[in-house]
């Protein structure tokens, strides 16, 4: 059977992010040094301090997360943690494997999503868009929901986490209307979240023309493993096709539950989140709840030790 790393995106970041793996492993501290370097601030510095309400703003967010999710995959590497036999992000962390999987260079990939961020907070300015969860509602009952609240406005399912799990994005005023209508319709809650942008919404195609420029103008390679997209839970092999296909994705829902299941379909067994919080690995065993289905996290010192006595080593 296979094993599939995963690398989370927006919204796992947290002030302190860690810590105790960069105390017990340089290759974090210096992973971390080499984005600052292409930043031109310490984006270390920023992650243990911040305040919080820095760490989301989206074009922070986004190298931090990417960075994080790098660094935390450099440390498995280092312990000669066996290899993945196939990658897949959600939303942001698709640039956090496609680098693990050798499609573009570290130092690209930072300038490349601080550009994206970039971008999509200036295709929707801060407090005029954002994002909430919706939970205890079937995926057909929050779209509808979404198109009762519009109003001439955009909110639109745009993450579909989990079973009954599904995050929206779109104009604030929209997005609270929103929130209103599943609740009426049975929702058990609904939670803004720290986000500034309405994120993979269609708000974000003018973000997703200007990034096209950017991306379709660097080098990219074949991956050097399996590489599978949460835009349409599909495998992607070909430099030629993975360009555009980021491009697409910033104004595409992730279709996490299809991919997840896709990678099952694949042959996966176990699943190894790459990246601080544990956001990934609650939503797989919601996704995928039979006993045979492992999924653990690369989070801090003890879910790293937990991950390597589970899976071993490249030489046993």
């Amino acid at each position: 059977m296979a094993l599939a790393f995963v690398f989370p995106g927006q919204g796992s970041q947290s002030v302190g992010m860690l810590s105790d793996l960069a105390t017990d492993h340089p290759v974090v501290r210096s992973t971390f040094d080499s984005a600052s370097g292409v930043l031109g601030y310490d984006l270390w510095l920023l992650a243990q301090q911040g305040p919080a309400e820095r760490l989301a703003e989206t074009e922070v967010t986004q190298p931090l997360m990417l960075v994080a999710g790098v660094a935390t995959y450099r440390v498995w590497c280092s312990l000669r943690g066996r290899s993945p036999d196939i990658v897949a992000g959600h939303s942001l962390g698709e640039f956090s494997a496609l680098v693990a999987a050798g499609v573009m260079s570290f130092e690209d990939a930072v300038g490349l999503v601080r550009f994206r961020g970039q971008v999509m907070q200036e295709a929707v300015p801060v407090g005029e868009g954002g994002m909430a969860a919706i939970l205890g509602l079937s995926d057909e009952d929050v779209e509808a929901a979404c198109a009762e609240a519009a109003q001439g406005e955009v909110v639109e399912a745009v993450n579909y986490n989990a079973p009954a799990q599904v995050v929206i994005a779109g104009h604030a005023a929209a997005l609270q209307r929103a929130i209103e209508a599943a609740k009426a319709r049975g929702a058990k809650r609904g939670l803004p979240l720290p986000i500034s942008v309405p994120c993979h919404s269609s708000l974000m195609r003018a973000g997703s023309e200007r990034l096209a420029g950017r991306l379709l103008a660097l080098p990219l390679r074949a991956p050097g493993m399996r590489f599978m997209s949460s835009v349409d839970a599909s495998e992607f092999s070909e430099p030629a096709d993975i360009g555009p296909l980021m491009v697409r994705q910033l104004a595409s829902p992730v279709r996490w539950v299809a991919t997840v299941r896709a990678l099952v379909a694949a042959g996966v067994d176990t699943f190894v989140e790459c990246g601080p919080g544990k956001v990934l690995t609650g939503l797989g065993r919601r996704i995928e709840k039979r006993p045979e289905i492992a999924c653990l996290a690369l989070d801090d010192r003890a879910s790293l030790a937990a991950a390597l006595a589970a899976l071993g080593t490249q030489g046993g």
